[in-house]
């Protein structure tokens, strides 16, 4: 996804996880890809000592993963939501970027 990697931005992915009913949460423990996902509790726990990058790439990795039911998501968090699924691994797309204001 070609997007900065700041505070900001993970800001952003958490509000998408929650519109997601999903709750993240930082917690210290041996997890092996540095986060894990309790499907049926519908929270994702992600290692507490990565560091920003390290937990939007977390969070990027999860996303694909979980159910995500796209009518509860509002109509930007919907659109950045499909640019991300669309764009896992960049290919040169500045505009996700200036359509959500990050």
């Amino acid at each position: 996804m070609s997007f900065k990697y700041t505070p900001n931005t993970l800001k952003k992915l958490e509000q998408l996880f929650e519109e997601a009913r999903y709750r993240v949460r930082y917690e210290k423990g041996n997890f092996n890809s540095g986060f894990c996902v309790l499907e049926d509790k519908r929270i994702a726990v992600i290692n507490r000592f990565l560091n920003v990058e390290g937990r939007i790439n977390a969070l990027l990795e999860i996303l694909p993963t979980i159910g995500v039911n796209e009518e509860e998501l509002s109509g930007d968090m919907l659109k950045w939501y499909k640019q991300l699924l669309d764009n896992p691994n960049g290919g040169g797309n500045q505009s996700v970027q200036t359509q959500m204001d990050l």
